[in-house]
């Protein structure tokens, strides 16, 4: 501790010393892990370097043209009344979603996840899924030993500069899974990516309350991983939020929020139970005529 005192006391020492220790402890590791990450990806696109993991996300491109979906996130303002309504409904969901599962006869046609942590608690759930597609980072596959079924898609996540800096509130939102899924600070930014690749032009995000309150209660179902910075994560999620909405007004597509309450209000509100009813009478019309 003395070496430490003595450092101190010279200004200049200790602000290099400071500096270094940056660079060798975060800058370096997020410019290696950059680097890997993107020669990956050249010679991906480039089809230099083929059998990788992430080829079976070409045939899911544009496989729903013009349809909607659902993209149930697990904000503590869902209920298992909502998701019994979704039952005849496009849905993507994720992480501790299969813990309602015995409560509900309703299932995701997809599922996703990207943290190792949530995947590593819910392991033997997630594996007995059954959905016509599981989205599954490359993050959770480089830690885990996962026996890839044919449901299995793996996604390449570029985390950016996340997981080193998580102050810069930056992010990308790719138009190509399978070259990049760009980190929003929230897999439902993830899912958004991977709705729009598969061609659908009206999203509908439920659950997606975008605050992490103080008492703890953080998800509809609690899997007991706690973000240690949730008191940041709703300033993280709108960030990503905007970006997700700038490119969606681009590109005619349309993202509603149907959460009920939530601090996310960078997309439309809509309401569920409207936007459900619509539809109902709209396929009342044409079975009638």
């Amino acid at each position: 501790m003395w070496i430490r005192e003595v450092f101190k006391r010279n200004k200049f020492t200790y602000y290099f010393i400071k500096k270094v220790r940056k660079f060798q402890f975060v800058q370096l590791p997020y410019y290696i892990s950059r680097s890997k990450f993107n020669i990956k990806k050249i010679l991906r696109v480039m089809n230099i370097k083929y059998k990788t993991p992430y080829e079976k996300l070409k045939m899911l491109k544009n496989i729903h043209t013009g349809e909607r979906c659902f993209i149930v996130a697990t904000g503590p303002s869902l209920t298992i009344e909502d998701l019994e309504k979704l039952k005849n409904e496009i849905t993507i969901s994720m992480n501790s979603i299969c813990l309602a599962f015995n409560e509900t006869s309703w299932r995701p046609t997809y599922y996703g996840i990207q943290d190792e942590r949530v995947y590593s608690k819910l392991r033997e759930q997630i594996e007995q899924l059954e959905v016509e597609c599981k989205f599954i980072s490359d993050t959770i596959l480089n830690k885990e030993r996962i026996n890839l079924s044919k449901c299995d898609y793996i996604f390449p996540l570029d985390m950016l500069h996340h997981n080193y800096n998580p102050s810069k509130l930056t992010t990308k939102f790719s138009k190509d899974p399978y070259k990049a899924i760009y980190s929003g600070f929230t897999v439902t930014y993830s899912l958004i990516q991977m709705a729009v690749y598969m061609g659908f032009k009206e999203i509908y995000l439920l659950g997606a309350d975008c605050n992490y309150s103080s008492d703890m209660k953080h998800h509809f179902k609690e899997h007991g991983i706690v973000d240690s910075s949730f008191l940041l994560a709703g300033e993280r999620m709108v960030s990503s939020y905007k970006v997700a909405k700038e490119y969606a007004d681009r590109h005619h597509i349309k993202i509603y929020n149907a959460t009920r309450g939530g601090m996310l209000e960078v997309f439309e509100r809509v309401d569920l139970d409207k936007v459900l009813s619509v539809n109902i009478k709209n396929s009342s019309s044409l079975t009638a005529g």
